[in-house]
């Protein structure tokens, strides 16, 4: 699969802490060895979470950040 981005679509360093910081705050610590990153156009959210709701809620601070990327959410829960 390739996915294309406009301009307009692109994400930076700036935005990458940005969306960090928003899991930081949405998930309250319920998110460990959080890391936020790009890679092949998309962003990657990866950490341990401590239940699927916390890993829902990093899904949903990061689109309140950006909601015009692709994202993956790879936090592991367990």
């Amino acid at each position: 699969m390739h996915v294309e981005f406009l301009e307009s679509n692109r994400v930076d360093t700036q935005e990458l802490a940005k969306i960090e910081c928003a899991v930081r705050e949405r998930t309250g610590g319920m998110v460990t060895a959080l890391r936020v990153r790009l890679k092949d156009g998309e962003v990657i959210i990866t950490g341990r979470g401590s239940s699927y709701y916390a890993k829902q809620l990093a899904t949903h601070a990061a689109f309140e950040v950006r909601d015009d990327v692709v994202l993956r959410n790879e936090i592991e829960v367990g």
